[in-house]
């Protein structure tokens, strides 16, 4: 029986979500909601579905079994909630929210519908991230070194601080989440950010353009996650973990594996925006909740770390990680 797809949010990301779930069979895209009119109706032409301009008139008109959520971090304003309430599962594109408070409830209301959950971190869906898991199961940890090093993204909103949240909320957010993953919970953090803004290019912003984030994890490793959306050279993304015999370095699907006397690379060559709609699917239909990697409430976690990071970079003070 086909799961009947509910977008919030047709720009960006959500094409990505288009082409993955067209190549599933029992996918359903049905209903489109956008801000932008002529967006949400591009989007509902590509599948025969319905436009919407608002949320609230979507969920009353249509009957859904999931919802994706795909909006920029300040564009959540209680559909998580609604949806949850209606018993929709939802899939939520990073990061969750723009504030902890707000992710916080919609968590609540998640677990009290009992409904489930997935957060886009697809990283963690790639082969070479589960084969760099498998290698890393039982090691000490030494020491993490993560990058997103880039460019500034196109649109108005994302080097606005307050609706953003800059480099460190809105893309570094997968190297916090892998450094997670792979290496353990992190407890505390401590940052040092550069604001110029000469160098952002845009008159308007007023985000950092380049960030250092030192990392205490909660199994007494250390690590180092930097960041910059400055660059118009190319720049670097990916995590490399270090214990005292191996040490496991991933980037996008490649994984490069390093021990005395050896080293190996391996690649991966598939789809993780299809694989992670895959296993949310599967869930739905079955009911198995270990097919997801990142539920709503593990997204928050890596939420309150990167939040705590951009507040020690704004005020030069160490931050204590929120528990959640």
């Amino acid at each position: 029986m086909p799961i009947r797809i509910g977008f919030v949010g047709t720009g960006g990301i959500a094409n990505t979500h288009f082409d993955a779930l067209s190549q599933l069979e029992d996918a359903q895209p049905v209903a489109f909601c956008d801000i932008d009119a002529e967006r949400a109706q591009r989007a509902a032409a590509r599948f025969n579905g319905r436009p919407y301009t608002d949320w609230r008139t979507m969920l009353e008109s249509e009957t859904l079994d999931a919802l994706y959520i795909c909006l920029p971090p300040h564009g959540h304003d209680g559909v998580e909630i609604e949806a949850a309430e209606r018993g929709i599962h939802l899939f939520v594109e990073k990061p969750v929210a723009r504030t902890l408070e707000y992710a916080q409830r919609v968590a609540e209301a998640i677990q009290k519908a009992g409904v489930l959950s997935m957060v886009g971190y697809h990283f963690r869906y790639y082969g070479a991230i589960e084969r760099a898991k498998e290698r890393l199961q039982g090691l000490p940890v030494l020491m993490v070194k993560g990058a997103w090093d880039g460019g500034m993204p196109g649109v108005a909103w994302w080097r606005q601080h307050a609706l953003s949240g800059g480099q460190l909320v809105e893309q570094t957010t997968h190297i916090f989440d892998l450094a997670r993953h792979l290496a353990g919970e992190i407890v505390e953090v401590a940052a040092f950010s550069h604001y110029n803004p000469a160098l952002l290019h845009h008159p308007d912003g007023d985000v950092s353009v380049a960030d250092v984030v030192c990392l205490k994890f909660e199994n007494g490793a250390v690590g180092v996650i930097t960041d910059t959306n400055g660059l118009h050279a190319p720049g670097e993304v990916g995590l490399k973990v270090y214990t005292p015999e191996r040490v496991v370095e991933v980037s996008w699907g490649r994984m490069t594996e390093t021990e005395p006397n050896r080293k190996e690379e391996y690649f991966s060559r598939d789809n993780p925006y299809l694989r992670e709609s895959e296993a949310f699917l599967q869930a739905i239909r079955t009911g198995d909740r270990s097919l997801i990697r990142s539920d709503y409430r593990d997204g928050v976690h890596t939420l309150a770390v990167t939040l705590a990071a951009d507040e020690s970079g704004r005020t030069g003070q160490p931050m204590p990680v929120a528990r959640i």
